[in-house]
């Protein structure tokens, strides 16, 4: 008897396996497809191309600036040198600023970004979660990105807190 219900429990589980259903989407070429991210896209490379004009200016005042020093440095006396000299690492110091506000990781492109393109991308994942749930799927991969990465996935597959009481922790002590 115990040796046919293992049998029969092999055979559950190992079918069980197998009938986990998987799907995949391309969310590179789902973008492009959609107007309002290549609008959003658009706008965001109108501001970088003026804010890297800004920046350019900035350092080509810069450069300006220090070839004129170097060509008045021999007239000019240890005050007016070491004054020049400031001018110059200030505005070093301020352009350098500028580029960091702008395309620092915190910076305002990287904000756009987020504020555009994010509620795209929400929107496109809302989707994919009703078409998995519809399709009864249980995982859908991104074949877009470099490192495959899951979009969905049926919480009946989650073991993480049989791993969490596997360690000898209590599941739901810290939120997300």
């Amino acid at each position: 008897m115990k040796k046919y219900f293992f049998i029969a429990f092999l055979l559950c589980t190992t079918f069980g396996a197998f009938a986990q259903k998987f799907a995949y989407v391309d969310t590179e070429y789902i973008l492009k497809q959609m107007p309002e991210y290549k609008s959003a896209l658009s706008q965001l490379e109108v501001a970088s191309k003026q804010w890297q004009q800004q920046a350019d200016q900035n350092f080509s005042e810069i450069d300006r600036m220090y070839k004129a020093y170097q060509a008045d440095q021999v007239l000019l006396t240890d005050d007016m040198r070491k004054r020049r000299e400031n001018e110059i690492i200030e505005k070093e110091k301020a352009a350098k600023e500028f580029q960091r506000q702008k395309f620092g990781p915190d910076g305002d492109l990287f904000q756009s970004r987020a504020k555009l393109i994010k509620p795209i991308q929400d929107k496109v994942a809302d989707v994919i979660k009703q078409i998995a749930k519809a399709k009864f799927l249980d995982f859908i991969f991104d074949k877009s990105s470099e490192a495959t990465m899951m979009i969905y996935a049926s919480s009946s597959y989650d073991v993480s807190n049989d791993v969490i009481v596997k360690l000898g922790y209590k599941p739901g002590a810290v939120k997300n």
